[in-house]
């Protein structure tokens, strides 16, 4: 008995001064893949919990609503629109989850962003492109996906042959790597599918 209670007299400095701990997840994929419906679902859980949800977007995206994040098969919750990533820190205050949509939107901070609102104990889900039209990385989602601590990668149906897909085709070339649009320019292909369409 004296030997437990010396156990939980050296333990308890420990148990006082623990700090709670937030991390990253990522989830990243071509477009229709389903990233933004596996964020909401991940944050519509966090909310049946009583948790603080935030959800953030940015400013430029605002093709099926200025102040919602809207999957492809219309699932939404409110978002806050920002127009750049050291916003979150502004808008996060009090929040136990905080989602991020088009994270490959937001500019080279948002990873440095991510860590700090994890360090503060905030779980962080952010949902983006991780290439762009020319399967080039896309904007700050490969380095978010080195900080990550963890990452989802979905996949699309390539629309010419029913394989896998992982590649965001454009139909009309552009040198502008952001430009922002649906399935009237964008379809999901396969990695063949999408190397036909360069040759």
């Amino acid at each position: 008995m004296i030997f437990i209670q010396n156990i939980t007299i050296l333990m308890e400095p420990f148990l006082h001064t623990h700090k709670k701990t937030g991390w990253i997840e990522v989830i990243c994929g071509s477009m229709y893949s389903g990233k933004t419906e596996e964020l909401l679902r991940r944050l519509k859980r966090a909310q049946i919990a009583r948790q603080h949800v935030v959800i953030f977007k940015p400013e430029m995206d605002i093709r099926y609503d200025k102040k919602a994040v809207v999957s492809h098969d219309a699932n939404s919750m409110i978002a806050m629109p920002v127009a750049k990533a050291e916003d979150l820190l502004l808008l996060s205050n009090g929040a136990e989850v905080v989602g991020i949509d088009e994270a490959q939107f937001f500019d080279n901070n948002l990873p440095d962003v991510a860590e700090q609102l994890a360090a503060m104990g905030i779980r962080v889900i952010a949902a983006g492109l991780d290439m762009d039209y020319a399967g080039r990385p896309f904007g700050p989602v490969p380095d978010m996906l080195a900080r990550a601590d963890y990452i989802t990668k979905l996949h699309a149906i390539c629309v010419q042959c029913g394989q896998i897909a992982r590649y965001s085709y454009r139909f009309f070339p552009t040198d502008h790597t952001v430009l922002i649009g649906g399935k009237d320019q964008y379809e999901p292909r396969c990695r063949d599918c999408f190397k036909l369409s360069f040759s």
